[in-house]
């Protein structure tokens, strides 16, 4: 869409500007851009503008961001900080670097702090992606017995803003491999691996299913991964029913 490639070029833009990194990925381009003389080596990876088929119904969307100390070809767990900004009745900003913490913009055009330390509570939230009828076996009793224990199904199509209620509300995110899909669709560079870092460090955790995504090193900028994101008990139980497989 029209925005997602501005959104890219203002962003993109800026760092050119400022020569802040080195290296910079986003889901828009399909090689990684290295500046010229930077003036650190950070590495950079954007979602500009997650859930743009969402905007001509107004619904909220927002961009995502992780940082690493170099090359972004990097473990998310080695990643330096993460944040993703939300753009809805409000813009806010989330921020995982040694804590969790959220800012919400002002008049002004500043980022003021809105929660310090911001924790994942237990809740029963969760956000399915994927067609039921394409659900893998596992995938499928995970949903089950979610639904059985009264989770309630939220999931407005946009990651950022259903991350961001998870976060808030507990509970659990998901976009599974499934039927024709198996490796799943969300990109593990630009959506997982940034969310992932950030809902860590909120006391939660992410998974592909079998491991934490975190731990594994990417082969390519556009390598996608099955995701279920949010508080450790759903993670442990995803974890435990791939297991029995």
């Amino acid at each position: 869409m029209a925005l997602d490639k501005w959104a890219d070029e203002v962003l993109i833009t800026g760092l050119k500007k400022t020569r802040l990194v080195r290296y910079i990925a986003t889901e828009e381009q399909p090689e990684i851009i290295e500046i010229e003389n930077p003036r650190n080596e950070f590495g950079v990876v954007i979602d500009p503008l997650d859930g743009s088929s969402l905007i001509d119904v107004n619904l909220a969307v927002g961009t995502i961001i992780g940082i690493y100390p170099g090359n972004v070809l990097n473990k998310g767990e080695n990643m330096l900080a993460a944040m993703y900004i939300l753009y809805g009745p409000l813009t806010t900003l989330t921020l995982a670097l040694g804590g969790v913490h959220d800012f919400v913009l002002n008049e002004k055009g500043e980022f003021i702090l809105k929660e310090k330390d911001v924790k994942i509570p237990e809740g029963k939230i969760y956000a399915p992606g994927a067609l039921r009828r394409d659900y893998l076996p596992e995938h499928a009793r995970f949903i089950e017995s979610l639904e059985k224990d009264g989770y309630k199904l939220r999931f407005s199509g946009s990651f950022v803003a259903d991350m961001h209620q998870i976060l808030h509300k507990g509970g659990v995110f998901t976009y599974p491999g499934f039927e024709g899909k198996e490796k799943g669709k969300l990109r593990m560079l630009f959506e997982a691996n940034p969310i992932g870092k950030i809902i860590t460090e909120a006391g939660g955790a992410i998974s592909n299913g079998r491991v934490n995504i975190l731990s594994i090193k990417p082969e390519a900028i556009d390598e996608i991964t099955p995701i279920y994101a949010g508080g450790k008990k759903e993670i442990s139980l995803i974890e435990k029913l791939m297991a029995q497989r």
